[in-house]
């Protein structure tokens, strides 16, 4: 039985809180709020944990208004809508529906970086769902990690398609539209090496997604061992456990397997921002360099212009986030080749509301590939 209680007339919902930085989370009830025009009331099914969650955990990203509801990216059902609401197709949501949604909101499509820029992700108006809507912010619930989800009017919604599972979905998770975004930046063309920094969830998906990309080579630099076991499921063809090696060893090993040049293309997904500068030496001359993974400030890296760019003549392209056309676009690839990547098999645990703290701490101490807040 659930533990969803209603007191008068009104229901209550179950969500996880984190109160303040670095405090346990708790176990907290809020109002379900009423379905206002454009609005969109959902049911959780699932919510990922990422390790911008831990970032928040810990107080390490600016302007977070705690307690807050985590959870940004989610999958639910549609219980119900404020009237007549369509996604991008033109397709009626309607109640009973599977669902997602882009969780960044109130991008404002008015500014320079939205209309000039073509840069929405730099929209000074945007917020997010999970990060930067508290759980006291009315009208309330605007994190997954709750049995309820309260999508404002104007939030982007995108059905699941036909043969993607929820799980799938998940699995992909954040990471996964954070890669495509990476890897349209990356502009592999067919036949390149590719070498991936990170096996994290980004990393993994960055991994697969190069691969699909027509990449005649991919290889992945992480740890621990289960998620090199689950970059190789990804589609790499080479994997190298950076705990176990030197940066010196890894060089020598991934200019042996790429002809003694380096790879056409590498991207960052680690997080460290010590990957940075090995990361330039790594990719050849004249080649391309995308980082993806310091979406939180780990602090700075010391980088010779004339060695780690100009004399290699390399490009390097930053990648922030992503929008509604790379969400929508992660959907088609697992319409398309669901059946040949299996993004669900990167869920290592699932957990409950009462169980965050646990999956929090797996990981950052990167005991699970994905971690999965199932609220019921």
């Amino acid at each position: 039985m659930s533990d969803r209680m209603q007191v008068g007339k009104r229901e209550m919902a179950r969500a996880a809180v984190m109160p303040g930085p670095g405090l346990a989370p708790e176990v907290r009830r809020y109002p379900v709020p009423e379905v206002e025009p454009g609005a969109v009331l959902l049911k959780t099914i699932a919510s990922e944990v990422c390790g911008t969650d831990v970032h928040l955990w810990h107080g390490r990203l600016a302007g977070v208004p705690y307690p807050l509801i985590p959870g940004h990216v989610s999958v639910g059902r549609v219980e119900a809508t404020g009237g007549e609401i369509r996604d991008a197709d033109g397709v009626p949501v309607r109640p009973g529906d599977v669902i997602t949604f882009l969780d960044v909101h109130g991008t404002c499509n008015s500014c320079w970086y939205c209309l000039v820029a073509k840069a929405t992700t730099r929209c000074p108006h945007r917020r997010v769902y999970g990060i930067t809507y508290g759980a006291e912010d009315a009208p309330g619930l605007s994190g997954g990690w709750s049995e309820r989800i309260y999508l404002r009017p104007g939030t982007k919604i995108v059905g699941l398609a036909e043969g993607v599972s929820p799980e799938a979905w998940i699995g992909g998770g954040c990471g996964l539209p954070t890669a495509v975004h990476a890897i349209d930046l990356a502009q592999i063309r067919l036949g390149d090496r590719v070498l991936i920094q990170g096996s994290g969830p980004v990393g993994l998906s960055a991994c697969a997604l190069a691969m699909l990309s027509g990449a005649g080579w991919v290889g992945v630099l992480g740890a621990p061992a289960q998620r090199l076991k689950a970059a190789e499921a990804m589609g790499a063809d080479w994997r190298q456990d950076v705990t176990q090696t030197t940066r010196e060893e890894r060089a020598r090993a991934v200019r042996d397997v790429t002809g003694g040049r380096g790879p056409d293309i590498v991207i960052e997904a680690s997080g460290n921002p010590e990957a940075v500068p090995e990361g330039c030496e790594l990719v050849r001359d004249a080649g391309r360099y995308v980082i993806v993974g310091q979406y939180t400030d780990n602090g700075s890296i010391e980088l010779n212009p004339h060695l780690h760019i100009n004399r290699k003549h390399l490009e390097i392209r930053g990648c922030w986030g992503s929008d509604y056309s790379h969400v929508y676009r992660a959907m088609e690839i697992l319409a398309r080749f669901g059946r040949r990547v299996d993004w669900s098999a990167l869920i290592t645990r699932r957990y409950g509301l009462s169980e965050v703290g646990a999956a929090l701490a797996d990981v950052e101490a990167r005991r699970v590939v994905k971690a999965v807040i199932v609220p019921e």
